[in-house]
Order: structure tokens, then C-alpha cells, then sequence
């Protein structure tokens, strides 16, 4: 993966360092602090890829490059503003401004929250791809089924290369890795979690298994229950339906329901559906419970008046 890094500002991060301590700046170290953000965003970014479809591809290496530029503008900002008054042990407590003080702790502040904010692109990448399969979508198990597979694949994978890892002390003649992603894994590794595939990569990926096979069990279920009829539920001036063919759950009033009620619906997650004559949602167990309660509170509401 390419990876493009944004100019950091050595002489401001010199400043931030002569403003706030007695040792000497070492020349380049911002921007090496910066790159190593970078790389680590990129790793996230590249075990991503390996687990989606090529067709996210694109749109990981924006959210990359955005991480990039705006970590760069946080840590030059962020040297400016920490340049701009220096420590109380620097200047000395003699005429020191303190109110100048109090507004760059303002402004740190807040460059902080910014930081922050930035970070969470970092989560935007692992997302990625990840995005649920409408349970209405007729190919919703086959597509489930192949991001399974994948997914599983992809854990052996990171097993397997941490074991030669392990093993070998080096990714050099790993038979799951070409030449260029064993040079590009080893760069990324941090003394912090030393292994071609860090401990979170994998326990991701194992959560994310287990929801889609659960997900895949849903939809068994459902396929089960919806291959037996099911009989519409009549009440005082109301049907409650299940529309297998459309994977909908349906209520169908003899009247119009008034504002209150069609505010409570839609609150319960139900749309109206002219070709259909019906308030509707999607077809499963959150779905019928959703039917029978928001049936109870518009009786209920009645009732009080």
C-alpha cells in the first residue's frame, strides 16, 4: 500500500520543545513520531483490505490518506500552539502571562478534542466493508456466507504467518506473503504488539465471525418459520400480517390511524407502504414483538381517551 505522508513543521515542533523543556529537540523526531502514526493507520488499513471486497478498496485509502493530512495539521497546530507561551519553568514565574496561558490551555484543549475525533477514522477503516447485509435481500445468506469464508480464511492466514513469525524471527520465504507484503508487515510491526498480525487484528476478526454466523442462523430460522403459513392476527380495527414473500411484518388498519399513532409507528421502526396498504417493517423476531407492543400502546392510548 502506498502511503502518503504530510509535511510535519521541524521548526515548530523545535519551538514547542525549547518553550517547554531544558533537553534539546532532536532534529526530525516530530516528523518520525508522525510517520509512525501513519504506519500503524496503514496496517489497520491493510488488514482491512485483506478482509473486504476489492470494491471498498478505494474508499479505505481515502479514509487513510484523510487520517494523514489531518493528523499532520493536528501535530503542526498543536506545535504552534504549544510555542506560542512558554512553560512557567521556562519563562519563570517573574511577569509571567497568564492570561496568555489560560488561552493556549484553551486552545490545547481543543486541539485535543480534534485529535481525538481524528483517531476515529482509524475505527471508520475497520468498519469498512463490514456494513450488514439487509436480511431482505433475497442473496443476503449467500452474501453472508462468502464474507464467512473469506473471514475465515483471512484468520488462518494471520495465524499461520505469526507462527513463521514466531518461528523464524523474520517473514523473509513466508509461503502465505509475497516478497513486497513481508517487507511491508515487518515495517509496520511496534515493540508494542511484535507480530505481523497484532492481537487485535485477529480478535477482530474472530467477533466478526461470530456475529455474521449468527447472523446466518437468523436467517435460517426465519427461512424455517417462514416456510410454514402463517395466519393473520385480527383485532379491533386492525390485521397484523406476515408478508413472507416481501420478508415484511405488516399492520393494516380499517381506519386511517390518527397523528399520534403514525408517530408511534414510525417510532417503532414502521413505514407506510401505499402499494401495499399497510404500515411496515422488516420480517423477523424484532419485528413482531415491535407489531404486538406498538398495537398495545395505541389501545392503550385509546383507552385513556
Amino acid at each position: 500500500m502506498s502511503v502518503k505522508y504530510y509535511p510535519i513543521n521541524e521548526d515548530a515542533a523545535k519551538r514547542a520543545k525549547e518553550a517547554n523543556s531544558f533537553n534539546n529537540y532532536i532534529d526530525g523526531s516530530a516528523t518520525y513520531a508522525y510517520r509512525r502514526l501513519v504506519d500503524k493507520a496503514a496496517r489497520i488499513a491493510e488488514c482491512q483490505k485483506e478482509r473486504v471486497d476489492s470494491e471498498y478498496h478505494p474508499k479505505i485509502d481515502a479514509l487513510l490518506d484523510s487520517y494523514a493530512r489531518k493528523m499532520a495539521d493536528n501535530i503542526n497546530r498543536g506545535n504552534e500552539i504549544d510555542a506560542s507561551v512558554p512553560s512557567i519553568m521556562i519563562a519563570g514565574a517573574a511577569n509571567f502571562p497568564v492570561r496568555k496561558k489560560e488561552k493556549q490551555n484553551q486552545r490545547r484543549a481543543a486541539n485535543n478534542d480534534e485529535y481525538m475525533r481524528i483517531q476515529g477514522i482509524l475505527d471508520k477503516i475497520q468498519s469498512t466493508g463490514m456494513g450488514g447485509i439487509s436480511s431482505g435481500d433475497p442473496r443476503a445468506r449467500e452474501k453472508l456466507q462468502k464474507k464467512i469464508e473469506a473471514a475465515e480464511a483471512m484468520q488462518e492466514k494471520m495465524k499461520r504467518v505469526n507462527a513463521y513469525y514466531r518461528k523464524h524471527n523474520t517473514l523473509e520465504g513466508c509461503p502465505d506473503l509475497s516478497a513486497e507484503e513481508s517487507a511491508k508487515l515487518e515495517k509496520a510491526m511496534t515493540t508494542f504488539d511484535h507480530a505481523p498480525y497484532p492481537s487485535w487484528a485477529l480478535s477482530n476478526n474472530s467477533a466478526n465471525l461470530r456475529r455474521m454466523r449468527a447472523r446466518v442462523e437468523e436467517l435460517d430460522a426465519e427461512a424455517a418459520r417462514a416456510a410454514e403459513p402463517s395466519d393473520d392476527e385480527h383485532g379491533e380495527g386492525y390485521t397484523i400480517r406476515e408478508n413472507t414473500e416481501l420478508a415484511r411484518i405488516q399492520i393494516l388498519f380499517d381506519e386511517k390511524p390518527d397523528v399520534d399513532a403514525c408517530r408511534l409507528l414510525k417510532m417503532y421502526g414502521f413505514r407506510w407502504a401505499p402499494s401495499q396498504g399497510a404500515w411496515q417493517r422488516l420480517l423477523n423476531d424484532n419485528g413482531r414483538r415491535a407489531a404486538k407492543e406498538v398495537i398495545e400502546q395505541i389501545k392503550e392510548t385509546e383507552t385513556k381517551e
